[in-house]
């Protein structure tokens, strides 16, 4: 299992379409309490859920980890988790699966600065006062010592996302090798 962790923006989710469309790696689908985006599909993308649907999955132990990040909830359930699979996840779900024994499980940080992560969230249609809002929550949460110990860093600031994407896939598959 691939597990992508960044700030947002840091290309964590594109860099994961972009292991299904280049290596057939399916991305492992979480569950949010968060609005649809536009262009944004159930079940694709996320499982949306309401707040109370959500509690009561929590309730049956549906979740291996899940958190609440910028106001809504994510959480990944144990029927998603699966050898190539890719996962996408923030620093809460990130220390636990860097927690984790199981040497298939590989952790990867994607690094961008404020600037460019500003940026991509503008392009993509993000609200202004939203993505300053969520830089300044990231700024916070993403301090160098809130880091847990991963696997590998990925700058994602200097490559294409086909570049991060391939890095991704190869410092895996050298991984699972071992």
């Amino acid at each position: 299992m691939i597990v992508l962790s960044g700030a947002s923006a840091s290309g964590k989710t594109e860099a994961a379409k972009m292991l299904m469309a280049k290596y057939g790696i399916a991305r492992a689908i979480t569950t949010t309490t968060r609005q649809k985006r536009n262009r944004e599909v159930d079940g694709r993308d996320y499982f949306f859920v309401s707040k109370e649907k959500f509690e009561q999955m929590i309730k049956e132990g549906a979740f291996i980890e899940h958190t609440i990040y910028n106001g809504n909830y994510y959480g990944s359930t144990k029927n998603q988790i699966a050898d190539n699979r890719s996962l996408v996840i923030d620093l809460e779900g990130l220390k636990t699966y860097s927690q984790s024994k199981d040497k298939r499980i590989v952790t990867f940080f994607l690094s961008s600065s404020e600037e460019l992560c500003f940026k991509r969230m503008i392009d993509r249609g993000d609200d202004e006062e939203e993505a300053k809002r969520r830089i300044d929550n990231d700024r916070k949460i993403f301090a160098t010592n809130c880091i847990p110990k991963v696997d590998y860093i990925i700058d994602s600031e200097h490559k294409t996302i086909e570049e991060v994407a391939d890095e991704v896939y190869a410092l895996y598959m050298e991984h699972i090798k071992h």
